[in-house]
């Protein structure tokens, strides 16, 4: 489990953070330079990961997802699994630790069998309420957030079931024929608390969130494989360009590169 650093990372500010300013990050001292390899399997290696992961303000909302070459979401198992290795969980891991949120689509749940996160609350947006074939475990269930129209609340209950539903969080928001706008959601987390989080797809709400301007930074994994899954990493509804700054890029043994990209128009830029 062997990163090197191939673009330098990005700086980290002191008291409260950097600036974001379009297309780079000013006001501190970088933290590691090109060349620098972090060993993904110890311990000196994944608080490494936490520094050059971490995020530059509070108020922070990153995507990670995983694509193949292709641009695919999916690997030949029909989920992202089999395009991850034990690098890119190593990456994941560190994320979502720094997360005060972890968000995903109920599609997601249902497809990859979401556990809950070991410190990040996991938050899961539905709009029908179905979360059948869920993992999450009942022990855990505190940490579970729960985002649908009051039309849903029925239905999430009932297929959370009795020991997930007993503990777990439910937050109501405004809907539109049963569509969450993005920013409705993120408006709603940052009022109960949640101000870092991480998207996790699935591609839509990723696609959905990019739309509406709300992303400040994408992690992307790039898997070294092309593969014809017809899922795209970031849906299939049309959306404007959003313009993007490389400020790191690693490199694994496998060839897998793990990318972060500020958004240069994203809601850092406008604060």
């Amino acid at each position: 489990m062997t990163l090197r650093v191939l673009h330098p990372a990005p700086a980290r500010g002191a008291g409260t953070g950097t600036l974001v300013e379009a297309d780079r990050v000013v006001g501190a001292d970088p933290v590691v330079e090109a060349g620098t390899v972090v060993e993904a399997g110890t311990d000196e290696g994944r608080a490494r990961l936490r520094e050059l992961y971490a995020p530059p303000a509070a108020d922070w909302l990153r995507l990670n997802l995983i694509a193949a070459v292709s641009g695919d979401a999916a690997g030949e198992d029909g989920t992202s699994d089999t395009l991850s290795n034990a690098d890119d969980r190593a990456v994941l891991a560190a994320i979502r630790d720094l997360a005060d949120g972890v968000l995903v689509g109920a599609a997601s749940v249902r497809a990859e069998g979401y556990r809950v996160p070991r410190s990040a609350q996991l938050v899961v947006l539905t709009a029908s309420g179905d979360l059948s074939g869920h993992r999450m475990d009942p022990d855990r269930a505190d940490r579970v957030v729960v985002v649908c129209p009051a039309a849903a609340v029925d239905r999430v209950t009932e297929t959370l079931g009795v020991d997930v539903a007993a503990r777990a969080t439910v937050l109501v928001v405004d809907d539109d024929h049963g569509v969450v706008a993005p920013a409705t959601l993120v408006d709603r987390l940052r009022g109960h608390g949640l101000r870092s989080l991480v998207c996790e797809g699935g591609p839509s709400l990723a696609g959905q969130l990019l739309h509406d301007g709300l992303v400040d930074e994408l992690c992307l994994s790039t898997s070294p494989v092309v593969i014809g899954s017809g899922l795209p990493v970031f849906g299939r509804e049309r959306f404007d360009p959003s313009r993007l700054s490389l400020s790191q890029l690693m490199m694994d043994d496998q060839s897998a590169l793990y990318a972060r990209w500020l958004v240069a128009d994203g809601p850092a830029t406008r604060r």
